[in-house]
């Protein structure tokens, strides 16, 4: 599960975010933009996270993971779509024109902290 070392990196992220408020600064909320494409699992980043945090000075932070979609452009006609059959089907036909390949992703590579809420 690399969802831990993901984890362990965001754990570290908060920490130097948090220190630079000062003694007595706490994380209250995460979130994180997981996108489609990014091979980490929002479940299994959760449960990574309960466990990492549990007995930690992030005890009871809350983390929140918003799901990026995946986003093509055709590669055709420019039309910039969600593939309905994804990730079941490689083939990405465009909604305007058909084509099914050759299409350039948008959306859904993004895995990054979105919102990091610090009290005081």
């Amino acid at each position: 599960m690399h969802e831990a070392s993901l984890v362990a990196s965001l754990l570290a992220i908060m920490r130097e975010e948090r220190d630079k408020y000062g003694p007595g600064a706490r994380v209250s909320a995460v979130t994180l933009c997981c996108g489609a494409l990014s091979n980490a699992l929002p479940e299994a980043l959760a449960t990574a996270f309960a466990v990492m945090t549990r007995d930690t000075e992030f005890a009871g932070a809350e983390l929140t993971v918003d799901e990026e979609p995946l986003r093509l452009a055709c590669g055709a006609c420019g039309e910039e779509f969600s593939p309905e059959a994804f990730p079941v089907s490689p083939v990405a036909p465009c909604p305007r024109c058909g084509e099914d390949f050759g299409h350039r992703v948008t959306a859904g590579r993004e895995l990054y902290v979105r919102r990091l809420t610090i009290e005081p």
